[in-house]
């Protein structure tokens, strides 16, 4: 498969402190609705979540919310979405989110974002998937992280035939070209085996 129909976006239940991070969600999604790609997140409409799922909604896009029944509250569960999966646990909604994406990405977010974001790397490093991962780097939000990934490499945890495939962007604007530079790279989606850096 080398097109994008889907993508799962992983992001905060907050706004954050920064007021470009509401930004860059709302910019996205009204970039994922423009392109007529489905939005596949957590479901939730209040924080970064809720902002790039409204965008998606209020410029005609489909939105897939996937959220365990034990959050339905507390991130109050978004009703407008074309589809929401209420699931028992995080491991069924984490499973459905990777079945149902073709790419992934990383809005700025909390510990919640980072577990979901570093499965899907560890997963791509020991071969189980070749769907793009890209970090939207917001302001330099995940820059701590990537230079953790430098450390790692540097110290000989990232080794050769272990090569972490990550992509970033700066804006949202640079987002889908790249994803869709990656997905055609070599005719299967597999990404660079470098972290991009703009």
């Amino acid at each position: 498969m080398s097109e994008i129909r889907s993508i799962c976006v992983y992001c905060g239940s907050g706004p954050g402190a920064n007021p470009h991070f509401v930004e860059a969600a709302t910019a996205f999604g009204q970039i994922l609705a423009n392109n007529n790609i489905r939005l596949i997140y957590g479901g939730g409409s209040i924080g970064l979540m809720g902002a790039v799922a409204k965008s998606v909604h209020d410029h005609g896009g489909r939105i897939t919310g996937v959220i365990p029944e034990f959050l339905t509250a507390r991130e109050h569960a978004m009703t407008e979405a074309h589809e929401l999966i209420v699931t028992p646990d995080m491991h069924t909604r984490k499973k459905i989110m990777f079945e149902r994406a073709d790419a992934f990405v990383a809005l700025p977010g909390g510990v919640g974002t980072l577990e979901e974001l570093v499965e899907q790397v560890t997963w791509s490093q020991l071969g189980q998937h070749k769907k793009p991962i890209l970090i939207a780097n917001i302001d330099g939000f995940w820059e701590p992280f990537l230079k953790l990934i430098d450390h790692m490499r540097d110290m000989a945890f990232i080794r050769a035939g272990l090569s972490v495939n990550l992509l970033t962007a700066n804006t949202p604007a640079e987002i889908l070209p790249k994803l869709n530079a990656a997905m055609q790279s070599n005719g299967n989606g597999k990404v660079r085996e470098v972290v991009e850096k703009m």
